[in-house]
């Protein structure tokens, strides 16, 4: 009997050196992306504003030391104000454009937003008392007279049931001509421009009462609260929808009627970025089209790095910018029907080559703005609107005598980019995006297995039905994943001629399988 040799097979060896050779040549495995970066967002672009609104918006920012996004958003705000409701942008055709916005700029704690938000508002709350000092004698004078007029229906009223047979029927006649008379005479409501912690009943009250305009400014995110339900059982949404779209208006109820053909409401409003993730999570607040008709901003805090020492707002930039907002304000707040804004060809054209550019990007599958096409496919609308109040603050004599030019929609275009980067980052704080999602489930059950390398079956064996329906679900978050440098796919080499073609497997980087520190 032959002795078993000592030394090694050439066919358990076979193969070894190249096996040593390949995991030699293997690339080294670069620090993985977080998939929960913060992307790079641009400031907000204030040079595109008239010069008179853009001095004022960079001096407020260096005064309080906040990111020039915050005054530049509620600049706009300030405008829509103004001119919501009192001017329309005539786009094309039937398509024309209310001039009302709703902003949200999220920022933490610290950050001096209520000085900002009062240094934006304050030449409003002014116009606002104007209005109410030019609006008292005829409002001292409609109740003077519907109370004169009430006393004599109800004088008449006495004089006919006292009234011998004969003479009753024509002073029956006489009390009830005077009666329908009382009732016609209207007393004007006090002009309100600002309402602050409304709830949705007083929202459209404060806009039947005010020609179906109002605008709700806030260094909070109260509202969203008040919105999703703080005094009622469900959200109530459905004044907010239609203030920002224009549609009509119907409250019929037994305790209030009320009723507005085009309303126009503004909002401009400041919550903390926690705020937006939990807004993302209420019931119907995306489905039903409210969070896409926000435009947003998340600015970086500059907390930790502001100078002490600031230069305050120049007095006369200050002075101009007070005057030309109560000016705008007050020429607007008489009409009845809307100014109606012109496009000149050019900036109708520059508008028309912004749609093309922004429709593909709308896609489902592969539209980098396809997890948003609620929020973007109303992007082409707000940029009309911008254009609108950009134009009513640089002609501000004679805006809606003149068209809108191809320069303004341009700087229009470029504050919808600028809204398009921060929409992509807050929807991203929302947990919009279900590619980003999966492949936040995907690093979860890749480090709870631990697996140095794993076959696409074994993979989604793992994951819940629920959220990956189809292997062909896992596809986008694992190439998700290997674009951020946490998965390497390949197929491999076929061993026989016969059989189906290998699967394709994926090798994990190694910092998923160390213990968290």
């Amino acid at each position: 009997m032959t002795a078993p040799s000592t030394e090694p097979s050439t066919d358990l060896w076979a193969g070894f050196d190249t096996l040593v050779a390949d995991e030699s040549a293997a690339p080294a495995w670069d620090e993985p992306i977080p998939l929960t970066g913060r992307r790079e967002l641009p400031s907000f672009p204030a040079t595109v504003f008239p010069r008179w609104l853009q001095e004022f918006t960079e001096a407020v920012a260096e005064e309080t030391q906040t990111p020039v996004d915050l005054p530049g958003c509620f600049a706009l705000a300030t405008l829509a104000t103004a001119a919501g409701g009192r001017a329309v942008v005539q786009v094309r055709g039937n398509w024309r454009e209310p001039t009302n916005l709703f902003v949200v700029v999220a920022l933490p704690p610290a950050n001096r937003k209520s000085a900002v938000v009062a240094a934006m508002t304050d030449p409003l709350y002014e116009a606002e008392k104007q209005l109410k000092i030019a609006a008292t004698p005829a409002i001292i004078e409609a109740a003077m007279t519907a109370r004169l007029a009430k006393e004599a229906a109800d004088n008449a009223t006495k004089k006919a049931a006292g009234a011998s047979p004969d003479e009753r029927d024509e002073l029956i006649r006489e009390a009830v001509s005077l009666a329908e008379t009382a009732e016609t005479v209207a007393i004007p409501t006090e002009p309100q421009l600002l309402a602050d912690d409304a709830t949705a009943e007083t929202v459209t009250s404060r806009m039947a009462e005010q020609g179906g305009r109002i605008a709700v400014m806030s260094a909070e995110g109260d509202i969203f609260d008040i919105i999703a339900g703080r005094y009622s059982k469900d959200p109530n949404m459905g004044v907010f929808l239609k203030g920002h779209a224009g549609d009509r208006l119907r409250v019929d109820r037994q305790t209030r009627k009320e009723y507005i053909d085009h309303p126009a409401l503004t909002m401009g409003i400041s919550p903390q970025p926690e705020v937006l993730r939990d807004i993302g999570r209420v019931k119907g607040f995306r489905g039903r089209g409210l969070l896409g008709r926000f435009l947003y901003a998340l600015p970086a805090s500059l907390v930790g790095q502001r100078k002490v020492i600031t230069d305050p707002v120049p007095a006369d930039v200050a002075a101009t910018y007070e005057r030309n907002v109560i000016a705008l304000t007050l020429a607007l707040a008489d009409w009845t029907d809307p100014a109606v804004l012109q496009l000149t060809p050019e900036a109708d054209a520059a508008l028309l080559a912004f749609q093309e550019r922004l429709e593909p990007q709308l896609a489902a599958r592969g539209g980098a703005l396809g997890h948003l096409a609620d929020w973007a496919g109303k992007l082409a609308g707000a940029t009309a609107r911008i254009a609108g109040l950009l134009h009513l603050a640089e002609h501000l004599d004679d805006g809606h005598t003149q068209p809108v030019s191809e320069a303004t929609m341009h700087a229009a275009i470029t504050l919808a980019d600028y809204f398009t980067l921060h929409a992509l980052a807050v929807f991203d704080v929302m947990g919009a995006d279900p590619t980003v999602n999966r492949a936040r489930t995907l690093l979860d059950v890749l480090r709870e297995n631990q697996w140095s390398e794993v076959s696409r079956r074994d993979l989604f064996a793992k994951l819940s039905r629920a959220e990956f329906p189809t292997v062909e679900d896992l596809e986008p978050a694992a190439d998700l994943l290997e674009e951020h440098g946490y998965l390497r796919s390949y197929v491999p080499e076929r061993t026989g001629k016969r059989g189906r073609p290998p699967k394709p497997r994926y090798q994990v980087h190694p910092r998923l399988r160390e213990s968290p520190t």
